[in-house]
């Protein structure tokens, strides 16, 4: 990895570690909403360090494949493995996959499992793909306008670009969180990100859907 993926994963730690200790001074709990894939690893090995209260976090994910957890494409995977470690192993991780066999049919038992959690977030995490997605907002998902509009907090996905159902909170949801951070590296995400700034359509790059609200954006070559 680079020196500036892996400089930008640490400030991007510091920041987050930052949001969640001010907002704990306050509140009983907090709760940090992470996105998956490779890009977010070096943030969360740097913090799992940090020397927060964990046990007074929640952790979720902004959205997740319909996979059994032990599957390589599982972010609940990736976060136990990543980010529940060493002194983050003490914080509340909440998945957001059931014993249910399709997504519909998994909706109500995961929105009850994550009413719980300490919302509004502290801090939501987005990622961006090529595609202009965020969370699982995806421009060819027939879902995209539901989840774009309902007030519910998750939305079963299913998209031809993608190989597994998906479920993903909403953007009303996802909106609701105090902080807004995208976190992108390489220069084909800075264009994809320059050209949704460019316009307002958001279903044909849906992570226009968070330009509108204040976002810190955190970007390396």
């Amino acid at each position: 990895m680079s020196e500036a993926r892996q400089a930008l994963a640490e400030q991007l730690a510091e920041a987050v570690y930052q949001a969640l200790a001010d907002d704990l001074v306050n509140q009983s709990r907090a709760l940090l909403v992470v996105s998956g894939g490779s890009t977010p690893v070096p943030f969360f090995k740097a913090l799992a360090q940090k020397p927060l209260e964990w046990a007074r976090v929640d952790i979720t994910l902004a959205d997740e494949r319909w996979v059994d957890e032990q599957s390589s494409d599982s972010n609940a995977k990736l976060v136990r493995e990543n980010l529940l470690q060493g002194p983050a192993a003490a914080a509340n991780f909440v998945p957001l996959t059931s014993d249910a066999g399709t997504p519909e049919e998994g909706v109500p038992a995961v929105a009850e499992a994550t009413a719980g959690l300490a919302w509004p977030a502290s801090v939501v995490i987005l990622g961006m793909g090529g595609d202009g997605h965020t969370a699982s907002l995806f421009p060819d998902s027939q879902e995209l306008g539901l989840a774009l509009s309902t007030d519910e907090p998750l939305v079963a996905v299913r998209t031809p670009s993608q190989p597994q159902p998906r479920i993903t909170f909403s953007a009303d949801r996802l909106h609701q969180a105090k902080r807004h951070i995208l976190h992108i590296t390489g220069d084909d995400k800075r264009a994809v990100l320059a050209n949704a700034m460019g316009g307002d359509d958001v279903r044909t790059l849906p992570i226009r859907a968070f330009l509108s609200c204040p976002l810190a954006i955190y970007w390396a070559p």
